[in-house]
């Protein structure tokens, strides 16, 4: 007996042939008609969370609000929305550009969104007062005592 496509003749018993995958900007295409999507799966593919997961623990944790409102992962988002996520101890302000629920590449994603966050705060790293040279072997009772007193600021 012949297996699926192989070489059988009958109707129901061919497998139908693959079309090849559109390209992205045909996928964007049909995106751009879609009216809403969840905020998990929009959040992910506009690229503020690495996977899903995260931006549905985010959503469900409080981190995330759609139009000043708490947001669960299934809350919808449509265009005009005002996201806001807290990412990284950083609050990102956006708004809705374009509805989008698969990832896409870095540029395309970057066309759907209207970020209006403040800038990031600069961090509060301050230079060492004391600097040794590396390699320079095990720090003598001087280069010691100078930095336990720089740890303890």
């Amino acid at each position: 007996m012949l297996g699926w496509g192989e070489g059988c003749t009958r109707e129901g018993y061919r497998r139908p042939l693959r079309v090849p995958s559109a390209p992205v900007r045909e996928n964007m295409s049909r995106m751009e008609a879609m009216e809403a999507t969840r905020v998990d799966r929009w959040l992910w593919a506009v690229r503020l969370y690495k996977t899903r997961s995260m931006a549905t623990d985010a959503c469900r944790g409080g981190h995330v609000e759609v139009n000043g409102a708490p947001a669960k992962p299934a809350t919808p988002v449509r265009v005009g929305d005002r996201v806001t996520a807290k990412v990284d101890g950083w609050e990102r302000v956006l708004d809705v550009a374009r509805v989008i629920d698969k990832r896409v590449g870095a540029p395309l994603a970057a066309e759907c969104i209207v970020d209006q966050s403040a800038p990031r705060p600069k961090s509060e790293y301050v230079a060492p007062l004391f600097m040794r040279d590396r390699a320079t072997g095990r720090p003598t009772k001087r280069d010691r005592r100078k930095l336990d007193r720089f740890r303890e600021r």
